[in-house]
């Protein structure tokens, strides 16, 4: 068994076909074997597409879809499908508001102070009645708060008079005698 010889029936000990060169920068050309119809070699011309009568090549068909790529993404952007989630402030809706003219032409009054009716009797701490409220108004409206005036002489009432009387350099007893009632009057204006 010195010299031993290849099984070429034996097709595990096929020697190797030589690599196709051709794809790999140039060489020979491959030899034609039975495995040809694998690698084409050379790929083949297609007709071109012809749509209506008009013969649209491959490049067309690659621009007019790209051109569909953009115009989608465009169309998601536009309805806020790439947008962060975060809900936009909407502008406030004002709706214009129209005047009509005044029907007849009357001056406008500046503000006025409402008229105040100082009482007329004296009062001290546990009276009750409407002289008793038109004191409380009287204080409230000069600024000596009595909360509300509810014709009860009580304390807070008291307390707003004691204060009235000190402002007026008079003796501070919270008593609305003949001396407070003038000096609320004076203070009313009348």
């Amino acid at each position: 068994m010195a010299g031993h010889e290849p099984d070429y029936d034996d097709w595990f000990d096929e020697p190797e076909p030589p690599p196709d060169r051709r794809r790999r920068g140039g060489g020979a050309p491959r030899p034609v074997d039975d495995d040809s119809w694998t690698i084409p070699d050379r790929p083949e011309r297609r007709e071109p597409l012809t749509i209506g009568g008009m013969t649209v090549t491959t490049r067309a068909l690659v621009i007019v879809a790209g051109l569909l790529v953009v115009l989608f993404v465009a169309i998601l952007a536009a309805a806020g499908v790439f947008s962060s989630g975060k809900p936009k402030a909407t502008p406030p809706v004002t709706t214009p508001v129209t005047v009509p003219p005044p029907a007849q032409s009357t001056p406008l009054s500046t503000t006025t102070t409402p008229t105040v009716t100082a009482p007329t009797t004296t009062l001290k701490p546990g009276d009750t009645g409407t002289d008793v409220t038109a004191l409380q108004n009287e204080l409230n409206a000069l600024g000596y708060s009595v909360g509300t005036a509810d014709g009860n002489y009580g304390p807070a009432t008291q307390a707003a008079v004691k204060s009235f009387q000190t402002a007026k350099g008079l003796t501070a007893d919270g008593i609305v005698g003949p001396q407070t009632l003038t000096a609320l009057k004076q203070a009313a204006g009348g």
